[in-house]
């Protein structure tokens, strides 16, 4: 059946105009003042009402095996609570431990997802070793399966965390292949010898996680990773960047041409330290990596994605609950890493972004839609209102009102870390290629409805046909 979006407003990356939109399948087939629709079409009135894009998350963990124990939600939970929040795609990490095998981790990953999620997804993997010859090919196998693009953990030292020279050679490959890279940027040595220091000195409460891995270690590890990136001819993409020391490292990198972007998660633009310095349980709900910062960080965060200098807002969710943060009640660093924040990404971005006059609109829809599907080979399939474009949509009711509360929210978790902050603005419909999954802060859709969304290496020819 055929669908028509009636008399909003569209806002686009960069245009913004009141029209009609004619879904046809599951693709947009026409824009356009006084559409004429076929018999049979459903009709949703978006008078008064903005349409965006539907949003794509660029770094989320469903399954994640972490920290002896597993990450709480499923794709069924996660996927409609993203939906519910307007997101209509993410791009899930792929997080084999070191002595894992690469391609069987991958298959484990895509057999989690596949039949269970609601709305469309992708996948980063993430090169956990590099063993020569035998990584390459599991590599080259995968990115011809679809994920064109890695991560690198300059952290988790004997878990997660590569070398340098493993650094250099899933670089390599990468700017060889026309993968993009993404990366968490610490120093996993580092990281462990203060971690060392502060649990033999008996602080071990949630509040010396901050301390073990402060501002100066984050910015030398997005340092040395544009380094490499540079080095290699590689593109890069640090994630979930924190503070404005590494901000400062990953501005300087761009401005001497390295190609590297930026990403920061939610939790940075809207919480600070003192979270996770709250006494027991309290604050292990607050612990991440790269940790909560202070708050003067948060102008220069805001600043930069205004001016573009940070490119995309994910929220790296990673939901553990109550019980499982209590793992880390002797150590801070047992605490499972990881805040939840998929539903609420784009609510929040709206009403303190947006609303408050951070952030422009554009720079909103650019951000959290149209760069991550640029970026990530998904573009202008995703990420766009255009004829052709797949017919993912949030019709967002910006005179809503209401609270967060982890008593209302769909993620699979017992707390939320955004508790009582206040909204202004929801989605009130949001449709995947062209089908209604959520009405009004409920689903109503089809629960298997998402697909792997396969990519292809396209940095090196994009960079080719530019300097054509």
């Amino acid at each position: 059946m055929a669908l028509l979006i009636k008399g909003g407003e569209i806002v686009n990356a960069e245009t913004r105009t009141r029209a009609d939109i004619l879904i046809e399948g599951e693709t947009i087939q026409a824009i356009g003042l006084g559409l004429d629709a076929p018999p049979g079409t459903e009709v949703i009135d978006a008078a008064g009402k903005l349409v965006f894009p539907g949003f794509i998350d660029p770094h989320v963990h469903i399954y994640l095996p972490f920290m002896a124990t597993f990450a709480k939600d499923t794709h069924a939970t996660a996927s409609k609570a993203a939906l519910i929040g307007g997101t209509t795609t993410f791009i899930e990490m792929v997080c084999p431990a070191r002595n894992d095998d690469a391609l069987e981790a991958y298959s484990t990953w895509k057999q989690k997802a596949e039949g269970a999620s609601a709305c469309d997804y992708a996948f980063h993997m993430a090169v956990t070793r590099y063993d020569g010859d035998k990584t390459e090919a599991q590599l080259r196998e995968i990115v011809a399966d679809g994920t064109a693009s890695f991560k690198v953990f300059l952290a988790y030292k004997n878990f997660f965390g590569v070398n340098d020279e493993e650094l250099f050679q899933t670089l390599k490959l990468a700017a060889g292949l026309g993968v993009i890279t993404t990366a968490h940027c610490e120093n996993a040595e580092l990281v462990a010898q203060l971690q060392q220091l502060l649990l033999a000195e008996g602080k071990t409460g949630p509040e010396w996680h901050e301390p073990s891995r402060p501002e100066a270690v984050e910015a030398e590890g997005t340092a040395r990773f544009a380094t490499f990136v540079e080095e290699t001819g590689a593109t890069g993409y640090v994630v979930h960047l924190s503070c404005a020391p590494a901000l400062r490292a990953a501005v300087e990198a761009k401005l001497r041409g390295v190609k590297l972007h930026v990403e920061t998660v939610l939790p940075h633009f809207l919480l600070d330290k003192t979270y996770g310095e709250r006494p027991g349980l309290e604050g292990m709900k607050y612990i991440m990596s790269p940790p909560l910062r202070h708050e003067r960080n948060q102008p220069a965060l805001w600043h930069a994605l205004q001016a573009g200098m940070i490119d995309t807002v994910a929220t790296d969710h990673c939901p553990f609950d109550k019980e499982q943060k209590l793992l880390g009640a002797k150590a801070f660093t047992q605490i499972p890493n990881g805040i939840p924040g998929i539903e609420d990404r784009v609510n929040l971005m709206y009403t303190y972004g947006v609303k408050r006059g951070r952030l422009d609109l554009h720079r909103f829809v650019d951000a959290l839609s149209t760069r991550p599907a640029k970026l990530f080979g998904l573009f202008p399939r995703k990420g766009a209102i255009a004829a052709g474009s797949d017919a993912d949509l949030v019709v967002y009711d910006t005179a809503w009102r209401g609270k967060i509360s982890a008593a209302t929210h769909h993620v699979n978790n017992d707390y939320n870390a955004f508790e009582g902050f206040e909204l202004e603005g929801r989605p009130s419909v949001v449709t995947v290629r062209g089908k209604v999954q959520v009405r009004d802060g409920v689903f109503v859709g089809e629960a298997g409805r998402g697909r792997m969304l396969r990519r292809t290496p396209h940095h090196r020819r994009q960079e080719a046909a530019q300097s054509a």
